[in-house]
């Protein structure tokens, strides 16, 4: 299965300092896996209200939506249909420069 969690980001700033709307998900590099998942539970830093949060909807490639102004390592795990529960990890990407993207 090639499955691998990514990040886009917004750079908006405000008058207290850094910040950025930012987005994680799944990505399958079009293999047609995330048809096999059912859901993702993604476990973000403990200092956010909720860090545990499940996401159902497969738009997007499962995607949760957020904000925030650190960087940290997200966790996932991705509940599949046949029962199965695969553990990803990824490093969140946050820029400035440019002020929006997607990580790698």
């Amino acid at each position: 299965m090639r499955l691998r969690l990514r990040n886009r980001w917004k750079y908006i700033g405000d008058n207290d300092g850094d910040w950025w709307k930012w987005a994680v998900f799944l990505d399958d590099e079009g293999t047609g896996d995330l048809a096999q998942i059912d859901s993702v539970e993604y476990v973000l830093h403990p200092t956010f209200r909720e860090p545990v949060r499940e996401v159902d909807d497969p738009h997007d490639g499962f995607m949760l939506e957020t904000g925030g102004w650190g960087v940290f390592k997200v966790k996932a795990f991705v509940h599949l249909n046949d029962g199965e529960t695969l553990k990803l990890t990824h490093k969140l990407v946050l820029k400035d420069t440019p002020e929006r993207g997607v990580s790698d």
